[in-house]
């Protein structure tokens, strides 16, 4: 089973997470996800436990708990749909409005 861990101190490490799960059972993996450019933590993270009875058992008891005085939040993991990415209609880049014209300048033709 999958499990989502929230509210992370930016401090904790894979290591922390896999000790944090351990004693509820066999921790297939541990990870937290950080910033790919930075490379600084975004606050959660994932753990893989292959007995669903453990991992529900390690949710149950971890939800709300305390971990580096931040109240984190478990829950199983929702499975993210393959090749579906997040489409906010911003396909980035330099996006010129008004046609170029600065209407602070007197150039805005509307």
């Amino acid at each position: 089973m999958n499990i989502f861990i929230g509210s992370l101190p930016y401090s904790t490490k894979d290591g922390d997470l896999e000790q944090l799960f351990t004693p509820y059972g066999v921790v297939e993996s541990a990870r937290i996800i950080s910033d790919r450019y930075s490379g600084r933590s975004k606050g959660f993270g994932f753990v893989e436990m292959p007995d669903a009875e453990a991992a529900k058992k390690a949710i149950e008891e971890l939800n709300g708990s305390e971990l580096g005085g931040r109240t984190i939040v478990v829950n199983e993991a929702n499975e993210k749909p393959a090749g579906e990415r997040r489409d906010n209609g911003d396909r980035g880049g330099y996006q010129r409005r008004n046609n170029g014209y600065n209407d602070r300048r007197g150039y805005d033709r509307n």
